[in-house]
């Protein structure tokens, strides 16, 4: 009896060993894996318009531009929908691989269409606009609705809300009443987001904050509006402990060309003061 006694108290202590060694083991292993799957650095590049000059700080020329993308394609990037940074963001999708990156363009500038669409068919690269639609088929400086659907049918253009007139968020609460502004807020968000689907036909949940302005009421104003994710414009890499909806972007001006727009993909971008 004794005997039996010790032998499976010996048992019982082999298993507890086992078992915590296998704990110990697996909690080694798992964390390191899964901090390099999620240690990525994802450039979003931020354009807003084009032309054969630069028209004012806004404006990248479209042999910039073009420089910009053949850069990438030559030197194995890996040009990635911004849906898909968001829906790893979202644990819907895996983190980016090494030298990926985004584009975007904020506004809905005629030259979207005319300089930036050819260029984009070149290299088959999907870029994400963000408009807002007061300006759409009524500025002279916007495209037109045709010109957005003819942007989707390529299959490359993903077009989302930067609100519905690019209001400047900190001058319109010093002039409104509490009330008043909470109103204004989501007509912004509101407003833009159901013109832009039923326009398009297009899922739009994804935000440009204009002027990169935002605060954690527009954030929960924007979370209420049905919007999944949002963009600033801080200049550097978007990396796993950006909230969703405080994802950064380079805004990009002419000057980040050449040796700049290199540094700028690899972190290390020239401060600027970019002003609208």
């Amino acid at each position: 009896m004794e005997t039996n006694s010790l032998s499976e108290r010996f048992r019982m202590m082999v298993l507890r060993f086992v078992c915590c060694l296998l704990i110990a083991v697996s909690s080694w292993f798992v964390p390191c894996s899964a901090s390099a799957a999620e240690d990525f650095h994802v450039p979003i590049l931020l354009y807003h318009r084009f032309g054969p000059t630069v028209a004012d700080g806004m404006t990248v020329t479209t042999p910039v531009f073009e420089s910009h993308m053949k850069y990438l394609h030559d030197n194995g990037y890996t040009v990635i929908p911004l849906r898909r940074l968001v829906d790893h963001y979202r644990g819907l999708a895996p983190a980016p691989k090494p030298k990926s990156v985004v584009i975007v363009a904020d506004d809905g500038h005629k030259s979207v269409y005319s300089d930036m669409l050819p260029v984009i068919r070149k290299y088959g690269y999907p870029v994400t606009i963000f408009a807002y639609p007061s300006a759409i088929s009524n500025a002279k400086y916007a495209m037109t609705w045709d010109q957005l659907r003819e942007l989707k049918k390529t299959g490359l253009f993903d077009i989302q809300s930067h609100t519905y007139w690019h209001p400047n968020f900190k001058k319109d609460r010093k002039k409104l009443s509490s009330e008043a502004y909470d109103k204004f807020v989501t007509i912004q968000l509101v407003k833009s987001k159901v013109k832009l689907e039923k326009e398009l036909g297009t899922k739009v949940d994804l935000l440009a904050w204009p002027f990169g302005i935002y605060d954690d009421y527009l954030i929960k104003k924007a979370v209420e509006a049905g919007y999944v994710a949002s963009f600033t414009i801080v200049r550097r890499h978007a990396t796993p402990s950006d909230p969703v909806m405080k994802l950064p972007r380079y805004l990009l001006v002419n000057a980040d060309s050449g040796k700049a727009f290199i540094q700028l993909l690899e972190g290390n971008a020239v401060k600027r003061n970019v002003v609208y």
